[in-house]
């Protein structure tokens, strides 16, 4: 099963071991992947709560993926709880958080990388990932921009 299929599992509420509905704060696990839903603000198209997730490989690293959310200061406790290497955030700036916030959230979060999302698919949503990395740079991590379909190792 992929990470496609765990994160559309628990998104619409399902939760893959067929126990309860996913709520935030709950932990669910696949194999040897780990998967802890966590808070997001944010609206949803069908009226549902925005959630964040995180998952832990079996390597022991950690992957924050914060699905349409702005920045929000919990996200400290995200970081000090599970101690992202790898962040996916939001930098659109229409729906989403911008650039901006997305650096602020870096320095909340403080991952090795971060893989902005949620940009460009139509005029509205300004955000860019250079310019996540100019204002990422005191934070030290590195934005890595990745192009839709590009297989990457990390």
């Amino acid at each position: 099963m992929g990470v496609a299929e765990i994160f559309g599992g628990i998104a619409a509420g399902v939760d893959l071991e067929g126990d309860a509905a996913a709520l935030e704060g709950c932990a669910n696990s696949v194999d040897a992947l780990a998967m802890r839903m966590v808070q997001a603000f944010g609206d949803t198209q069908d009226g549902g709560e925005a959630a964040g997730y995180v998952l832990h490989l079996p390597d022991k690293r950690a992957i924050y993926f914060a699905g349409d959310t702005a920045v929000f200061s919990d996200m400290a406790l995200i970081e000090q709880l599970y101690r992202p290497d790898l962040a996916f955030l939001p930098i659109g700036d229409l729906f989403t958080m911008s650039p901006k916030e997305a650096a602020l959230a870096c320095s909340l979060l403080q991952p090795k990388k971060v893989v902005p999302m949620h940009f460009g698919t139509f005029p509205a949503l300004t955000g860019r990932p250079e310019e996540l990395a100019e204002l990422a740079k005191p934070s030290g991590v590195e934005v890595w921009p990745l192009e839709p379909g590009e297989t990457v190792r990390w």
